[in-house]
């Protein structure tokens, strides 16, 4: 079988155009290597098509039973099939020198064939993405996206006893280095032999492109900067966002916040985010319109959106990265303490901005999101981060892709929203099961909205609550409320500019 298995796989390299025909002896050759094979009869006739997955998993099965695969979870597993699938995949010069062949005629050609490439390679593993649970809800503010990521598996408690164990590695400093392509991994650390980078420059400065292997949305990619710095929003990070779109107008671009709380989960290697979807808030229209004393001839304004937006747009991108400049440095220093925003308290900076770049047709757009840090004793993970009566659904930090309006949720809601269903359906008690009671003040404030809740109905009515709990975690996470007030205290800051 194992032959089968071996056939399958190069073909499937083959017909997905990773390898040619002519390298079919020498991959299989590699594979029989990598298996301490020293013999291979090709099978005849050829077996039925198999899916990579079971591929992949017929092979792993092999390794472990023969040994070669020392532990079976799905750390070991994804580390020894990321090697398997690293034979496969063209060197990175190959990849690179396509890529800028590709570009040359169509930025969108080049994007196509290195998404297709990730994929291919499973270093984006398609039938792990098509797991995850997605559903949108309709909003005052627009139509929010929702998605329980499966995706990233957990691991399981061998591997995070060993990873505690582990010796700890200065190379690659981080996920997103350069020095990931090709890594064989460790048990604390992915494998990423089919992993490839796409050099570039922006604004003067070498940083990598790659898709993430998470994809949260349709062509997610990731752009890091090649050294290992920390994040860092400046003038610099204007001018990058905007290099990216002028090099790339199909795909939006933009950055985490660079202070805890409201950054992302890297800080300590300065990256961006973006790909080929327009997120809500890029549709949200601008409620209010202003003009800033010397910037006549940008227009500016300020977002529908829950969080607290600046929309900034005009054919010039050199006076686009001067006003964003102008503003982030008036609200680094702002406080109104009346609207409880504080530039700094004890040393401590609080005020930072999350920026998102896009082309519309002839013109460029820069939304700046006004974040602040600040945390209290009522607050202790941050007054402007969702409070406590949303963490039942929602946690984690509020960074640029919920900020957009997509909301990644944690697997266990999967779990926990099927046995809430089958509770609503059958009227089981709610608080007295301990996976479930974080959720019971919650449903007994929206379940009398409804009439009868039934088998057909309780997922559509879940997820539609869920949608609405997201919306409030956007508001709580805005410094500036979308109410007659919070329209004045940010019409003070306006002011100062």
């Amino acid at each position: 079988m194992i032959c089968n298995d071996i056939f399958n796989l190069v073909t499937y390299g083959i017909a997905s155009g990773l390898i040619t025909e002519d390298d079919r002896i020498y991959a299989t050759n590699e594979l029989l290597e990598l298996f301490g094979l020293d013999e291979y009869e090709e099978p005849s006739p050829a077996p039925g098509e198999a899916s990579l997955e079971q591929t992949l998993a017929n092979l792993l099965d092999y390794a472990y039973e023969h040994g070669i695969l020392k532990e079976n979870g799905v750390v070991y597993r994804d580390l020894f099939d990321t090697k398997i699938m690293g034979l496969l995949t063209p060197r990175p010069h190959e990849v690179i020198s396509h890529f800028r062949e590709l570009y040359q005629s169509s930025p969108l050609k080049a994007t196509d064939y290195f998404y297709k490439l990730s994929q291919d390679t499973d270093y984006i593993r398609r039938y792990r993405i098509c797991k995850d649970v997605k559903w949108t809800a309709d909003t005052p503010y627009g139509t929010l996206d929702i998605t329980i990521n499966l995706s990233k598996p957990e691991k399981d408690p061998k591997a995070i006893a060993a990873a505690k164990l582990a010796k700890q590695s200065g190379y690659p400093k981080c996920l997103l280095c350069m020095e990931n392509v090709g890594y064989a991994g460790r048990i604390n650390h992915p494998a990423r032999q089919n992993h490839r980078v796409i050099p570039i420059t922006i604004n003067g400065s070498r940083w990598g492109f790659q898709y993430s292997p998470y994809v949260y949305y349709n062509e997610h990619c990731i752009v890091f900067n090649s050294e290992h710095v920390p994040m860092k929003i400046e003038r610099a990070t204007f001018a990058k966002l905007l290099d990216f779109v002028k090099q790339f107008p199909h795909y939006f671009v933009g950055s985490n916040a660079d202070l805890p709380i409201v950054g992302g989960s890297i800080l300590s290697h300065d990256h961006f985010q973006g790909g080929h979807y327009e997120f809500a808030m890029a549709k949200a229209p601008v409620e209010s319109e202003f003009t800033v004393p010397g910037f006549e001839d940008v227009s500016a304004g300020i977002v529908a959106w829950p969080m607290s937006v600046i929309r900034l747009r005009c054919r010039d991108t050199e006076r686009l990265i001067a006003l964003a400049d102008h503003i982030l440095t008036a609200w680094r220093g702002y406080t109104d303490a009346e609207a409880f925003i504080f530039a700094e308290t004890n040393g401590e900076p609080h005020n930072t901005i999350t920026p998102i770049a896009r082309k519309r047709g002839e013109e460029f757009e820069l939304d700046l999101v006004l974040r602040n840090n600040i945390t209290t004793e009522e607050h202790p993970l941050g007054v402007y981060h969702p409070h406590a009566e949303l963490h039942h659904i929602k946690k984690e930090n509020i960074g640029l892709i919920e900020v957009m309006g997509l909301a990644v949720l944690p697997a266990r809601l999967k779990g926990e929203m099927e046995l809430l269903a089958d509770c609503l359906v059958t009227g089981k008690d709610i608080r007295s099961q301990e996976e479930l009671a974080k959720h019971a003040d919650w449903v007994e404030e929206f379940l009398p909205r409804y009439g009868a809740v039934t088998s057909e109905n309780v997922m559509e009515i879940l997820h539609r609550e869920i949608g609405k709990v997201f919306m409030h975690v956007l508001e709580h996470a805005g410094v500036y409320k979308c109410t007659d007030e919070g329209r004045r205290a940010f019409g003070r800051f306006i002011d100062t500019l």
